[in-house]
């Protein structure tokens, strides 16, 4: 296909050739009936004697040599520190004497120019997954987040303001923290559950009190069901080496609900790195978008925001399109 501004498509040239060949029209004057130059006529004209009708197609404009490219070997050593030190174009032209342009052309065209496509452990480039339908595959952790003192806590009110409201809570609670260490106040952690789908992110999540295998598989087996009523079969699970994914229990319960458990490399939580992206946009969305009062607030917006992620949130990983658009589209469940 032609580019945008291409001033002849493949037939035109075609037209334009044969009434120089075939209708023996000047050059000028089929120039000038397709509005082009008389040496660009010239040029359809020759190519079509010499290659027919196949020889007005497209073709690549890369050119046939190029010996002034970079070489194999300084391509090598760019990439190799990019990989070893994270530097940037300039450090990594400093080092190695070559212009920081050429160097930034090369990580460009090996695709490593922007950091954030460059795994952090194992400094090579990120190789991204996702399963082809529904329930392939679901990945399951749990995030923790501090409860939220009566009156607000640290993110939004100064270190003093939200220090009286910890004391306030803990004392109200009948928790008044370790006094041997400058009375710190004990408020409690909420565990949030989070379940999210391979192909579609559909989230899931809870709030509990722990993270024990007991609690784990409730959480489970009631999003499990919650897939189900969208038409969702779940068929595996992935999780990472806590104690309580590689209990017995654990095992037994995605048995009896005919699921195939994995785990993720140990030290490697990038396996599971959709529910570790969907944990930061949950902190940014929910758990720190704005001053809460207590936990119980905090709480209570949770299942607003999580219809809000499923059914309304543009992702940029699926289209921009909110995650329910990948679910089948089973009435009242994409409003």
């Amino acid at each position: 296909m032609s580019h945008a501004n291409a001033a002849l498509t493949p037939r035109a040239r075609l037209r334009l050739a044969r009434l120089v060949v075939e209708s023996n029209w000047t050059y000028a004057a089929a120039a000038k009936m397709f509005m082009v130059a008389p040496r660009t006529a010239k040029k359809w004209a020759d190519r079509f004697r010499a290659e027919g009708v196949a020889g007005m197609d497209d073709r690549s404009s890369r050119p046939h040599l190029t010996p002034t490219k970079t070489s194999q070997q300084v391509m090598r050593r760019i990439v190799d520190v990019r990989w070893r030190k994270r530097l940037g174009p300039v450090q990594i032209a400093g080092q190695l004497g070559v212009p920081a342009s050429t160097v930034h052309a090369v990580l460009t065209r090996c695709r490593i120019n922007r950091l954030s496509y460059i795994d952090r452990v194992t400094g090579e480039p990120i190789r991204r997954y996702e399963h082809g339908h529904p329930g392939s595959l679901i990945h399951v952790d749990v995030t923790k987040f501090a409860n939220i003192p009566d009156g607000g806590g640290h993110k939004f009110l100064t270190h003093q303001q939200s220090k009286r409201n910890a004391r306030q809570t803990a004392r109200r609670t009948g928790d008044r923290g370790d006094r041997a260490h400058q009375y710190r106040p004990r408020i409690g952690i909420a565990f949030l559950h989070t379940v999210i789908d391979d192909h579609s992110r559909v989230a899931y999540a809870e709030i509990c009190t722990d993270e024990t295998a007991v609690t784990a598989i409730g959480v489970l087996r009631r999003a499990v069901t919650w897939f189900a009523e969208r038409g969702v079969i779940v068929e595996r699970v992935l999780s990472d080496n806590g104690s309580a994914y590689r209990s017995y229990a654990w095992r037994d319960a995605c048995a009896e609900l005919d699921i195939i458990p994995k785990r993720t490399r140990p030290y490697r939580p990038q396996t599971n790195g959709k529910i570790e992206r969907f944990h930061r946009t949950l902190g940014d969305g929910w758990a720190y978008a704005r001053l809460y009062q207590s936990t119980e607030e905090r709480n209570t917006a949770l299942p607003g925001w999580l219809h809000f992620y499923n059914h309304h949130r543009a992702h940029s990983a699926i289209g921009g399109q909110p995650p329910v658009t990948r679910l089948t589209n089973l009435p009242g469940h994409h409003s």
